[in-house]
């Protein structure tokens, strides 16, 4: 049998028959850093909805989760796909166990009001973050475009510095999110193009090492019902959520309710059907893949014979 076959039915096994094991005495850790789509974790361990089973890990960006991945300290962690698929070319084994948001205009271009169309941005300085999801819909805007890297200026830059480099005049655009998006707009830049121009196309995961997944399957069960049971109290009870998140995040509740209006956040049947092997998201995973070998992000195919792993999904919620 396929090793990948027979891991695959191991888990689905465990899962199904609850297993506990050691991960009663070693908790599941789990990375993740502050962004709208995983404050339901964040939720579900302010109200005491995650066990002694699982663990979060904070960190300040995704980096402190790959580089945790990698270096075998973390088990699992909130990542975007993209950011899943370096972590694989890393030579770590994961699986996405649960889509926690999907982008509707999180992502964004924003640009000089002398910038009316994407053709425009030939010659332009474009400050975007490379080693983030910035850097996949830069590709993104420059395949609609019709132009490459090699027609613009490319200013390699974390997000929360793109603010100074636009009020130096050292950029013409930027690819953000929130909240640096509406402090960029505060400053006159115009929202060009943004990630609801491409449907199901930027998810942000839940992903589990295979090694994990194998050893600790029912912690992994309880992450992922930890973070439907945060969104669960995120979507019936949104005011209550939003000054949450507000004082964690230490921003306004306004630009809190700004977020939650650029991503939709996938229920439980709808991560049964992101989770679909061959489904959308193994076939966007795929694209991304080509992408970032083409423009060097990541040196090389990868090879896996499937990314997203369903058997963790509660069949249904309290």
């Amino acid at each position: 049998m396929h090793r990948r076959h027979f891991l695959h039915l191991t888990i689905a096994a465990a899962v199904a028959a609850g297993m506990s094991g050691c991960s009663r005495r070693d908790p599941l850790r789990t990375g993740i850093h502050p962004w709208i789509g995983y404050e339901p974790l964040y939720l579900a361990e302010e109200f005491g909805r995650l066990p002694e089973t699982v663990q979060l890990v904070k960190g300040e960006a995704a980096s402190d989760s790959i580089s945790g991945l990698i270096s075998g300290n973390l088990d699992a962690a909130a990542l975007t796909l993209d950011e899943t698929l370096r972590v694989l070319a890393a030579g770590v084994p994961v699986k996405a166990v649960a889509v926690t948001n999907v982008s509707v205009g999180a992502d964004v271009l924003l640009v000089r009001p002398a910038i009316t169309s994407l053709s425009d941005l030939q010659g332009r300085r474009v400050a975007v973050e490379l080693g983030g999801v910035s850097g996949i819909m830069l590709f993104s805007v420059l395949e609609r475009a019709g132009l490459t890297s090699n027609n613009i200026s490319v200013v390699d830059l974390p997000v929360h510095e793109h603010i100074g480099a636009w009020q130096r005049g050292d950029i013409d655009a930027s690819i953000s999110y929130e909240p640096e998006a509406s402090r960029l707009e505060d400053e006159g830049a115009v929202r060009l193009f943004d990630s609801s121009q491409l449907p199901e196309t930027i998810f942000d995961l839940l992903v589990v090492t295979d090694a994990a997944a194998s050893r600790q399957p029912a912690s992994v069960r309880d992450l992922v019902k930890g973070h439907f049971l945060g969104l669960q109290h995120l979507v019936r009870n949104t005011h209550d959520a939003v000054y949450r998140v507000a004082t964690r995040q230490q921003v306004s509740p306004e630009m809190v309710r700004q977020s939650l209006a650029t991503v939709m956040l996938p229920e439980l049947s709808a991560n049964h059907r992101y989770l679909t092997h061959n489904g959308r998201l193994e076939v966007v995973a795929k694209t991304l893949a080509s992408i970032m070998v083409r423009e060097g992000l990541i040196d090389a195919p990868l090879h896996y014979e499937h990314l997203t792993e369903p058997a963790f999904l509660p069949r249904s919620l309290p």
